[in-house]
């Protein structure tokens, strides 16, 4: 999932909302990628991703109706590729690596996002990146690798993690992109306007999605129904109330706990069970992230 980041507070004890927002937060992200798992049988990675982000930009247009903030001129470009970026392509790619990677395998290897990033932020931003954050990014990227030959079948790695990998790479640059705008307008409406642009690539799909939908069992349009409201809008707002009470770092250290919560509702609902090679290659994965977000910048 894209990371929205907010101006940071100074508060320092964790209060009960911020930590229910943080906990409804880290299960709706979980389970989205067990959801779509379930709505892959039925739908084509386009369809899927059309069926979720079409449906959440038109309650995306209803809050701007009502909270009306418009862009920026010159801030249109960046948040236009931002939002293409982060809806459109990144969700036809990860639609379309779940198909063969399982749902904690690919919750981890998007967790990589972070490193992703930071990598981007170094060379566009001029952010500093010391050696403990090459380091941690060499980890993380290794880690992705194991993930892919654990998840492969027979002698060959499963490339659809390089797709999901590229799903992370248009998160973190998408939050690169957005980083300026955030830092003069709300999260909430920034989220909104990038959830009603980055939905139009996708709304030539329409048509063959309504079909589909229309003629897949019920269960999965459940299933598709609590992936648009759950993870998608739900998830959303509770990050920014959790944004909202915290600072953006300590916030995001708790984004930790979706991979490894993903993995247990994979193998609650769908008996996934990672290979050891792909476990050892998530737990790297992770550690990565640690590394460059604690040491990074030393």
């Amino acid at each position: 999932m894209t990371i929205v980041t907010a101006a940071p507070t100074n508060r320092r004890v964790l209060d009960l909302g911020a930590l229910a927002a943080v906990v409804v937060t880290i299960v709706a992200w979980a389970s989205s990628f067990v959801a779509i798992r379930v709505c892959l049988g039925s739908m084509s990675p386009i369809e899927l991703a059309t069926a979720r982000y079409v449906a959440a930009a038109l309650v995306a247009a209803v809050y701007l109706g009502f909270q009306w903030v418009p862009l920026d001129r010159k801030d249109i470009p960046r948040i236009g590729v931002a939002a293409v970026l982060f809806i459109a392509v990144y969700a036809v790619l990860l639609n379309t690596g779940e198909q063969t990677i399982a749902a904690g395998p690919a919750s981890f290897i998007i967790n990589t996002m972070p490193v992703v990033t930071a990598v981007i932020a170094t060379f566009v931003l001029g952010e500093r990146f010391g050696l403990w954050g090459w380091i941690g990014t060499a980890v993380s990227f290794g880690g992705v690798a194991l993930i892919a030959v654990g998840s492969g079948g027979g002698f060959g790695p499963d490339i659809n993690a390089l797709l999901i990998l590229g799903a992370a790479m248009c998160s973190a640059t998408a939050s690169v992109l957005q980083k300026p705008v955030l830092a003069r307008m709300p999260a909430l409406t920034v989220t909104a306007w990038i959830l009603l642009i980055g939905a139009l690539p996708l709304v030539p799909a329409v048509p063959s999605t309504i079909t589909a939908i229309a003629s897949t069992p019920a269960a999965v349009n459940w299933c598709l129904a609590y992936l648009i409201v759950f993870p998608t809008l739900v998830g959303y707002v509770t990050w920014a109330i959790a944004l909202k009470r915290l600072s953006a770092a300590r916030a995001t250290n708790f984004l930790y706990g979706v991979p490894p919560t993903a993995t247990l509702i994979g193998f609650a609902c769908l008996g996934e069970v990672p290979s050891v090679i792909g476990a050892i290659g998530g737990v790297m994965a992770i550690v990565g992230v640690a590394v460059v977000n604690l040491m990074g910048r030393r």
